[in-house]
């Protein structure tokens, strides 16, 4: 890589906005207000210096840059150009010409001039590959406020490919929340993390991170790659429209469910009921929401905490998981083990609980006992050697004597 460092008076670089790219893939949207542009414009008008701008040459005749450093700055001047802000309402006079909440055209002219000629200090890239770019806009923004998936999406290699990739995918344009600074980009970071994990795993930036920089040679067409996507196409099918209730930490809980669904359940005895349930789920929690808190059923209010705090931790998401799933199964307590498996899973076992209110069902050699829950069988209603279905309808809470006398024959 090579580089120069050119003058570019700011007409200049107004006159060929065209080809000036001041979004490549790397760069973080425009986050500056209208104050910073206008602090920006009164700096140059006073004849002060402003950092050098960095661009990379991506092509000749014409000529045509990508901005690797000083989007902001540059889309703050032509803002000015275009009239789109004055400067500020309180500004002081300049060499004694008053400036105060003026547009670009009603600068004096010597000012507007000066403007116009007033040198960017321009460092062109040239011959530089992507891996170069990237690292070096990293380098510049060291120090800044770049949030920490505005920094990955700079990163080198195949995984910030792929990430970025996955952002683009149809069921983000369902989702509840825009994709400010990336934020679409940040979610599918976490959906790779819990498929490469198999499950609920931390994925907070550090972990998120280390993802990134352990897998520069992803594979696109690997295994997680594949399984990522396939449930991405579910929640597609499931939301083909703007669904508000989307919102990032559902969607993180939400994925798990499906992935889960998927090896545990018969799903296509669930994709049809996904939709409907988590409506239904989002209406309660934001009916219970509502409630004063004495009235607050307990789970539910510690479904609330998981989702307020330490919302990207493996526990938290855990027990997210496993309340939408239980969820899930009360309300269709029809929905079979994958393979009509014997062993109820834990989250079945959960709903039979609680359903049952931790008492014996089956009254043989006890009057209905409180169960403990680490002492306690779940008993097929009809049992499974007789055909019968290991679902949460057909368990019931049973103490251990009263199985254990009950033999195989339906009670």
């Amino acid at each position: 890589m090579k580089s120069n460092k050119k003058p570019w008076p700011l007409r200049s670089t107004h006159g060929i906005r065209d080809r000036i790219n001041t979004n490549p893939d790397f760069q973080r949207p425009p986050v500056w207000g209208r104050a910073q542009k206008q602090l920006l414009v009164d700096t140059i008008l006073r004849d002060y210096d402003i950092p050098k701008l960095y661009w990379r040459k991506v092509s000749a005749k014409p000529d045509k840059y990508d901005v690797v450093d000083g989007q902001q700055r540059l889309r703050a001047i032509w803002g000015f150009f275009d009239g789109e802000f004055p400067l500020q309402k309180d500004a002081e006079p300049i060499d004694g010409e008053v400036v105060a909440n003026l547009h670009y055209e009603q600068l004096p002219d010597e000012l507007r001039m000066r403007f116009d000629v007033y040198a960017l200090d321009v460092v062109v890239l040239e011959d530089s590959d992507e891996d170069e770019v990237r690292e070096m806009f990293l380098r510049l923004q060291n120090g800044t406020s770049l949030k920490a998936q505005e920094k990955r999406n700079a990163y080198p290699g195949q995984m910030r490919a792929f990430v970025h990739q996955l952002a683009s995918h149809p069921f983000f344009a369902s989702v509840g929340f825009a994709n400010s600074r990336f934020n679409h980009d940040l979610v599918a970071a976490q959906l790779l993390c819990l498929e490469m994990a198999g499950g609920p795993t931390n994925i907070k930036d550090a972990d998120l991170n280390r993802m990134y920089a352990d897998n520069s040679q992803f594979d696109a067409k690997c295994s997680d790659a594949k399984g990522v996507q396939r449930v991405l196409n579910i929640l597609a099918e499931t939301f083909p429209e703007k669904t508000p209730e989307l919102e990032r930490f559902n969607v993180v809980s939400t994925y798990c469910v499906i992935a889960e669904v998927q090896k545990q359940y018969a799903f296509d005895q669930v994709r049809p009921l996904l939709r409907d349930w988590f409506l239904g789920f989002e209406a309660k929690r934001s009916a219970q929401e509502e409630l004063p808190d004495d009235e607050v059923d307990p789970e539910w209010a510690a479904y609330k905490e998981k989702i307020s705090h330490s919302t990207d931790s493996a526990d938290s998401l855990r027990w997210r998981m496993d309340f939408m799933l239980r969820s899930l199964l009360e309300l269709h307590p029809t929905i079979q083990r994958k393979d009509n498996q014997r062993a109820f899973t834990h989250v079945q076992r959960l709903a039979v609980f609680r359903r049952d209110k931790g008492h014996c069902q089956l009254r043989l050699t006890c009057d209905g006992v409180k169960l403990a829950w680490d002492e306690w069988h779940c008993d097929h209603t009809v049992p499974w050697t007789s055909g019968g279905k290991t679902t949460v309808e057909n368990g019931r809470a049973a103490c251990s004597p009263c199985n254990l006398s009950k033999g195989a024959t339906p009670v």
